[in-house]
């Protein structure tokens, strides 16, 4: 089973999880060279631990779907 070639669909609501899982990293990443942001590292990752487990799921489930 290939996993790139299996096609999903995607709603509008759903992609609000990968974009926070996304955003989240980013800032963390830009973050970590900036002081003024150093007290948030750890509500960041947070956040995209959460958002990543929950993207991960709803892909496999959409992907056991079809």
């Amino acid at each position: 089973m290939n996993f790139f070639k299996i096609k999903t669909t995607w709603t509008n609501a759903e992609f609000i999880i990968i974009k926070l899982c996304i955003a989240s990293a980013y800032l963390f990443i830009g973050s970590y060279f900036h002081n003024f942001i150093k007290d948030y590292y750890v509500p960041l990752l947070v956040i995209f631990g959460i958002t990543l487990i929950w993207f991960v799921y709803l892909w496999l489930k959409k992907m056991k779907n079809e």
